[in-house]
């Protein structure tokens, strides 16, 4: 068993308990902090999220291993922090080993199932399902802590706050203007938009449909590591990590269906009630918060913010 961390284990049990219980960061009762907790949240549930709602808009699959691959980028924000390195080269060193692991996974067990698409969705689950319990062989299951790119606080309109967390605000903001322009402005772009409206008429054209579906999977599993590495430093890491957050994303793509616009509205609307929630009522509903909701819009509007 891998073990780089002296600390009390209780202790760490304690810590993490309470920063899951929200997702706030100053507090219950800072007012003033409350819309940029709203705003970063927000950020936070789009990073996250990106690389589900890819394989699902172009592969039209639920990847249930993307909770295992917020993990996995978890652990290795841990490593890079245990071995004394820039906290910083967790992240693009998750994105790739994410990529390359996604297109292996995608070749070897989800292409042989397009056919069969519940035993593909299965698939990933029961793929999610390994990893974590190869993390739980190697790392334990105790949680584990990541060292923070950016300490201390910064001074916003008179209030201090995390100043990593008003950076995931500008990564979420990088991020939807980078994927828009792979996805408009590029001949990877072109074919996958092209997939997503009618694959048989696009292979008719000559796309090759297999190949986007490759690089779409392994996209989706690369972003998903890289959100691993960048939210661990404000959480702490486990093998049970990602479960949570595959939850809250799932709802979140199917309300917004594959749209990086409707998802920034999904990300805002139900991550500021779950900061709302958490901080005047309760951070167990507030936990709650994000399905309840998005249970509802899908009862009330089945389609959710797609226009499709």
């Amino acid at each position: 068993m891998v073990q780089f961390s002296s600390s009390n284990r209780s202790q760490k049990l304690t810590r993490a308990n309470s920063v899951r219980n929200s997702l706030t960061s100053n507090g219950r009762h800072n007012v003033e902090a409350l819309p940029l907790d709203i705003l970063t949240t927000a950020a936070i549930l789009f990073v996250v999220s990106t690389g589900l709602m890819i394989i699902l808009g172009v592969m039209k699959l639920i990847n249930f291993a993307h909770g295992a691959f917020l993990t996995t980028g978890g652990y290795i924000a841990y490593l890079v922090g245990a071995a004394g390195l820039n906290p910083w080269l967790a992240v693009p060193a998750a994105a790739i080993l994410g990529l390359l692991a996604g297109l292996v996974i995608e070749r070897t067990i989800i292409r042989p199932l397009y056919h069969r698409p519940l035993d593909a969705i299965l698939a990933t689950w029961g793929l999610g399902i390994v990893i974590g319990q190869v993390f739980a062989l190697t790392f334990g299951r105790g949680v584990q802590f990541a060292p923070s790119p950016i300490l201390g606080t910064i001074d916003v309109f008179g209030s201090e706050y995390s100043g990593y967390r008003l950076a995931m605000l500008a990564i979420a903001i990088v991020l939807a203007v980078a994927l828009s322009a792979l996805l408009s402005f590029t001949r990877f772009g072109l074919n996958a938009r092209a997939v997503i409206a009618n694959e048989p008429l696009a292979r008719g054209l000559g796309i090759d449909s297999a190949n986007v579906r490759s690089i779409t999977f392994g996209l989706g599993a690369g972003l998903a590591c890289a959100a691993g590495a960048l939210i661990t430093p404000l959480l702490s890491v486990d093998p049970n990590m990602g479960l949570p957050w595959l939850v809250n994303s799932f709802m979140l793509v199917m309300i917004s269906g594959v749209s990086f616009p409707s998802l920034l509205v999904a990300s805002l609307l139900l991550g500021g009630s779950q900061v709302l929630v958490s901080t005047y009522i309760s951070p167990i509903l507030g936990g709650m918060t994000i399905v309840v909701l998005a249970a509802l819009i899908l009862r009330l509007k089945p389609k959710g913010f797609s226009r499709a």
